[in-house]
């Protein structure tokens, strides 16, 4: 039986930029552009210094919080509840322009709240899905409920303790991850997790997040993601999670087989965070994601945080030279990725020109000099160097490139990383080109 759920037309003012969903608390970054708290922290703790919706540079990380907004928010869901304008439907997209109806005063009190915890904290083997559902809806209200959970005394030890609890319910232990990654990022549990999850006897949490990654919801996988990323945040923790295989492995798995966006961007955004030790790296390369991420970027409708985050991933493989050979022995990889650079920001243009560089000049593979020549990559070098604007490290990476294409013995070769460019000093370029004039 199919469960009917409400679903109502969503004013896109009300939409968060990035998620598509409606705002819970909307938040203004000093462009003027308003998104979901969450989803702009998320953006900003990923690395990237610019704002989403317009591209522009953010001079300040600040957000404060749009409280017009938000009333507006609240006034509209409550008017289109009670005037009936809400249809039915089983299911909906993020891009639709119906959503199913956003989310309501909880049915349960913060005294209740409370009990719950409680009871969750001292026998966790009695407390089953519909409770965590309840606690789910309580803390997916607001984010003075979020704060409310994350400050009660053992609530992030207790729902550690169900997903450490033997044969739980993979319903029960999907729920217990929503909870958890619902108030991610409250102060404080980040630490209290940190604290708690290398435990011997807290350890049997990643079997369960193992076991939600393999056969949980759409939903559930992208929280495990998340919470991952989240505890990978220290070398010692990256440590711990690189010895346990089967978690890259089945990441690397659902990064080739699932098609959805988020999830993608998500597993992406993990493994980078895992990707800092060679051994990670290497365990990686094996698990064939090189072919995996050329596959990626070759589909057309990669764009944004895919792209970027897929070109990420090749860069930081590319330090190792397992990595570099399975990138060479890939018939397209580079090429894919040197099409790419032409519709992705200045950021991921540096680094995935910093990879074929790195192959290029200097490491002088000519086996990928030949491929890039073959698909007319002196011209696409040409056109990414001229719409670079002021990217000094990119049009040089570019002259250098294109110096090495055309068999011009280069200035100074090294991968110097003391360079004002991090990819080592690279000399001018003159060319006859006349249809493309580099800068």
């Amino acid at each position: 039986m199919v469960r009917e759920e409400l679903y109502i037309t969503v004013p896109s003012l009300f939409r968060c930029p990035i998620s598509l969903d409606v705002m819970k608390s909307p938040v203004s970054l000093c462009t003027g552009v308003t998104y979901d708290r969450s989803s702009i922290q998320h953006w900003l703790e990923s690395g990237h210094d610019t704002c989403p919706a317009t591209n522009q540079p953010l001079p300040s990380m600040d957000f404060v919080p749009n409280f017009t907004l938000h009333r507006l928010i609240n006034l509209w869901i409550h008017s289109s509840v009670s005037s009936g304008r809400a249809t039915t439907g089983a299911s909906s997209s993020p891009s639709s322009s119906s959503s199913p109806l956003p989310v309501l005063p909880p049915v349960i009190s913060t005294s209740e709240i409370r009990q719950m915890v409680a009871g969750i904290a001292g026998e966790p083997g009695s407390f089953g899905h519909e409770g965590f559902q309840k606690v789910a809806e309580f803390a997916r209200y607001s984010e003075e409920n979020r704060r409310f959970l994350a400050n009660l005394r053992d609530s992030v030890e207790a729902i550690l303790r169900v997903l450490v609890r033997e044969g739980g319910q993979i319903e029960v232990l999907e729920s217990a991850l929503w909870v958890l990654d619902l108030i991610l990022l409250e102060n404080g549990v980040r630490e209290r997790i940190h604290r708690l999850i290398f435990r011997t006897d807290y350890e049997r949490c990643f079997d369960s997040i193992l076991s939600v990654l393999r056969k949980g919801t759409l939903g559930s996988k992208i929280q495990s993601s998340r919470i991952l990323e989240m505890i990978a945040s220290s070398p010692d923790s990256r440590r711990a999670i690189g010895e346990k295989e089967a978690i890259l492995s089945v990441l690397v798995h659902l990064l080739g087989t699932e098609t959805d966006e988020t999830l993608m961007e998500t597993i992406l955004s993990c493994l980078i965070s895992l990707s800092v030790t060679r051994s990670i790296k290497v365990q990686l390369v094996q698990f064939n994601i090189v072919s995996i991420l050329s596959r990626i970027l070759s589909h057309p409708k990669t764009a944004g945080l895919s792209a970027e985050r897929a070109i990420k991933m090749l860069y930081r493989l590319s330090a190792l030279a397992e990595g570099r050979k399975a990138m060479r022995e890939h018939p397209s990889c580079v090429s894919v990725l040197l099409d790419k650079l032409m519709k992705v920001p200045s950021a991921a243009k540096e680094e995935g020109l910093a990879v074929v560089w790195s192959m290029c000049c200097a490491h002088k593979d000519e086996r990928v000099k030949e491929r890039i020549r073959r698909g007319n990559g002196v011209t696409k070098l040409l056109v990414v160097m001229q719409s670079e604007g002021d990217g000094m490290a990119v049009k040089r990476m570019c002259r250098e490139l294109v110096k090495s294409l055309r068999g011009v013995p280069m200035a100074d070769p090294s991968f110097s990383t003391t360079s004002s460019t991090r990819y080592g000093g690279l000399g001018s370029l003159e060319t006859k080109t006349t249809h493309i004039r580099p800068y």
